[in-house]
């Protein structure tokens, strides 16, 4: 039996952050990760195409949580505690300097995650923190402790058993954890995918992968949910922010569909009878032209195109030639285009569940477990998740750092 003082399951980016600040603050505890895999930090390699979204430039708590189908509520009072900033300041005194960009993503300026790992190696080695891979949990067994009234905690893994006064749980969305966090009498959401794209074959889009929608508004019909933003054409389907935050919002309802559901586009973010006054005035003052050849609303000449076809007319249509009929269908085409989404797929390398520990059962001023006392979180272990941005990370951070500053505090 291996002794240590803190042992953290997972050694991913929560994970690591937790384990570094605790042995930062307390270099007289001992500290171990426990991770699964051969190497550790896979999903901060991947994150924003290898670059690593860090986090968001969004510095106001109460707009932050809004980028959380999941947890919105429940990170108010975190963010107030460690924020967008603070990781900022957390990188840039290790050498990091972080950039902001157009969309407020938030990179190293090394646009490469494999600063980030780095930076977390050295200081995990600096600090002293064990790092042992290839050590899949496979029991977690409690036995309580009358002097401090808290739990202590055995874990047996693929290479051999180690006991811990505090343990934290950073392993995100896995299965085989929350079956063990469910046997500590922990409540397990059902996870289902978060981040996806749609599946939509529709003659419309056939033929113009990579075209973008600079603004649109997309609502899931019979629902509530919508989202705005740039939307992409793709060799599948649609994608990019539009599309990503209406499937995180939707998560719960699109399963409950088996993501089989109708999507209204509206490309000009205009009513019906507005634009159809205008498309009038263009049949007056465009007369002799094509309507095909006549691109309007700042829309990409490809996605005008497939519009104008689908609105019963060809490409020698002339805008005095419209009937009210034609005018009508494009005015339709243009603010509510109906496709149907058959089936998902998923966004890029951003493996995002909704789904985990429930949230009630957690104290969010020190990310320790209402039901095991010594029990600690960070990360998507819990039911929160985000949309695309940095957002996921935020949250592993903050509830990484709040985590670790509780521990070192009570130990």
């Amino acid at each position: 039996m291996i002794k240590k003082d803190v042992i953290i399951v997972g050694g991913g980016a929560g994970g690591f952050f937790a384990a570094i600040n605790i042995a930062e603050q307390r270099p007289d505890l001992k500290v171990a990760i426990l991770e699964r895999g051969k190497e550790g930090l896979t999903k901060v390699k991947v994150s924003g195409g290898g670059r690593c979204n860090v986090t968001h430039a969004e510095f106001i708590p109460q707009e932050l949580i809004l980028n959380y189908p999941r947890g919105e509520k429940e990170l108010l009072g975190p963010f107030h505690q460690f924020m967008t900033g603070d990781t900022i300041e957390w990188f840039e005194k290790r050498g990091v300097p972080l950039k902001i960009e157009d969309d407020g993503r938030m990179f190293p300026v090394s646009n490469s995650s494999q600063t980030i790992i780095d930076c977390f190696l050295a200081d995990a080695k600096k600090y002293k923190v064990e790092v042992l891979y290839n050590h899949s949990v496979k029991k977690i067994e409690t036995s309580f402790q009358e002097q401090s009234g808290g739990y202590y905690f055995e874990l047996e893994t693929t290479q051999g058993l180690f006991s811990a006064e505090k343990i934290l749980v950073a392993t995100g969305s896995n299965p085989k954890i929350w079956k063990l966090l469910e046997n500590l009498g922990h409540t397990i959401t059902q996870p289902v995918p978060s981040l996806f794209t749609f599946n939509i074959e529709d003659e419309r889009i056939k033929d113009i992968p990579g075209v973008v929608a600079k603004n649109v508004e997309v609502q899931v019909l019979n629902t509530n949910l919508w989202s705005e933003g740039p939307l992409l054409i793709t060799h599948w389907g649609m994608s990019a922010p539009s599309i990503l935050k209406l499937s995180a919002f939707g998560a719960l309802e699109l399963a409950k569909r088996d993501y089989r559901f109708q999507i209204e586009i509206n490309f000009i973010k205009q009513s019906f009878n507005d634009c159809l006054e205008l498309l009038k005035v263009l049949k007056q003052d465009l007369a002799k032209k094509s309507v095909y050849k006549s691109t309007q609303f700042n829309l990409p000449k490809r996605l005008w195109h497939q519009l104008v076809l689908a609105s019963q007319m060809d490409e020698d249509t002339r805008w005095a030639d419209l009937n009210k009929q034609q005018l009508e269908n494009l005015a339709g085409q243009l603010t509510k285009a109906v496709f149907n989404v058959d089936g998902k797929s998923t966004f890029k390398e951003e493996f995002v569940t909704a789904g985990g520990v429930n949230l009630k059962e957690v104290n969010f001023k020190t990310f320790e477990s209402k039901k095991v006392k010594n029990l600690y979180f960070a990360g998507e272990v819990l039911n929160i998740d985000a949309v695309t941005g940095g957002f996921n990370f935020q949250n592993a951070w903050t509830g990484a750092y709040i985590a670790a500053k509780a521990i070192t505090k009570s130990i």
